[in-house]
Formats: structure tokens, sequence, C-alpha cells
């Protein structure tokens, strides 16, 4: 693998998707053995519309988490070789994920932006009231599919930002503004099909930064990459970080 583009790089975005956690036993969601791939009606689970009219959809999403590979997860060689670079560089991570693996690795939590939230809380949608998910899920597993806020009544809804909601402008101006001061941006498992994350790549690119991808498949911004990069991304990371470690 060429990585001649690593010479000069002082300041590095990582855009992390759903295949940089595929090594930890998370499953991605478009690929062949996605979630979504095995199931097509999958989505409409994480529909903020139906999610917030139609109960069964929230039966069903909190009986998915219960069962989520998340908990038992662990970070996988990818997510250490980022969390070891941000010991030498300035590195900020971007991640799509709402699985918390890239802070479990090592990596400073002040160094990730959660562009999707977090599934490891929860909040009503009344009262306000947050709590861990871990909590909500013991009630699920003691037989409450749908649980409602023990404050209100009101829904509770894991921390993460569903389709037909906006992403916290707060969260997302900071992660444009690390984009465009980067040097490169390394854009990581992920498909470059979601916005307005995928649009990061356009601002790098726009002020001169060096784009390189890491995907197994093609993403729409392949043509304007410095470098892309189809090895699997548990062996391409660690060498690309070795290699920025090292210039």
């Amino acid at each position: 693998m060429d990585t001649s583009w690593t010479q000069g790089v002082r300041r590095i975005a990582v855009l992390s998707g759903a295949g940089i956690s595929t090594d930890s036993g998370i499953p991605d969601y478009r690929g062949p053995s996605g979630v979504w791939t095995a199931d097509p009606d999958g989505a409409d689970v994480v529909t903020i519309e139906s999610f917030l009219q139609l109960p069964d959809r929230r039966r069903r999403l909190w009986a998915g988490y219960a069962n989520s590979p998340v908990w038992q997860a662990n970070p996988n060689a990818a997510h250490r070789a980022l969390a070891e670079l941000a010991r030498t560089r300035a590195v900020r991570v971007l991640t799509q994920n709402i699985d918390g693996l890239q802070q479990r690795a090592g990596l400073d939590r002040r160094k990730v932006l959660e562009l999707h939230g977090s599934m490891w809380t929860s909040s009503c949608l009344d009262c306000g009231t947050g709590l861990a998910t871990a909590a909500v899920l013991e009630r699920v597993h003691g037989g409450e599919s749908d649980p409602a806020c023990a404050e209100c009544g009101g829904i509770l809804k894991p921390d993460v930002v569903m389709f037909g909601q906006h992403l916290d402008p707060q969260v997302i101006g900071q992660a444009q503004t690390m984009a465009g001061a980067s040097d490169l941006l390394l854009a990581v498992g992920t498909t470059l099909l979601v916005e307005p994350a995928a649009s990061l790549c356009a601002i790098a690119v726009e002020t001169g930064a060096r784009l390189v991808v890491v995907n197994r498949d093609p993403t729409p911004y392949d043509a304007v990459a410095t470098a892309v990069i189809r090895e699997p991304i548990g062996t391409a990371l660690p060498r690309i970080c070795a290699a920025l470690t090292a210039r």
C-alpha cells in the first residue's frame, strides 16, 4: 500500500462509519451481512415518525437493543490504532457510529464527535430525564416491551439521531470546522451516502486537505480522493496509522 500521501500531514480528521466496527462483531447496515440487508424493513424502526406514533416500532427497537452485540463488543485493531496515533498526532474522530468503541479503545472523549449520538444513554422525550440505556434494558428484560419514563410516563428514546431528525447543529458545526482545518481526512468504513456527515469529505477537499477513503465498496467521493484503499480495515488502518506516526 502506497502511503506517500502521509508526507507533511499534521492535522488528521477521521470520519468513521459502521465498517470500522464489524471486526468487533457488530454488523454494518448495508453490506452483504448488514442489518438492513437481512431485514429491509429494519430502517423503519429507526425512523422518528414511526417511533413516536407506533408502539410496535418502539417495541421492535427496544427488543433489538436488548439483544444488540454492542454490549459485549470490544474495540478492534482499527480502533486501537487510531487511539495510539492520537498519542503523537493531532487526531479528531468524527464518527457516525453510536457504539462508543472508539472511546473504549482509549481515545480521549474530547477527541471524538459522535455525529449520530450514542446508544449508551437514553432520554425522555417529554420531561427530558436522562438515564443509562442499561437501566431501560433492565426493564425490557423484565418484561416491559415499551418502557415509559418513570418520572412522567413519557416516551423513552435512545440518544441517537433517527431518520427524520436533524443532527445537533453544534456537533455538526464542530465537525465541519475540524474537517476544514485538517490536512488529511480519512473516511473509514463508511458508504458516504448519509448526509450531512458525508459532506465533510467535500469540505475537506475544498479547503485543500487530502481525502483517503478506506472502504470495501465504492463511494460517491472516490473520484476526488487522493487514495482509495479496498484492503480490510483491520489491517489497512493500523498500517496507515503506523505510516503517519513515522512521518
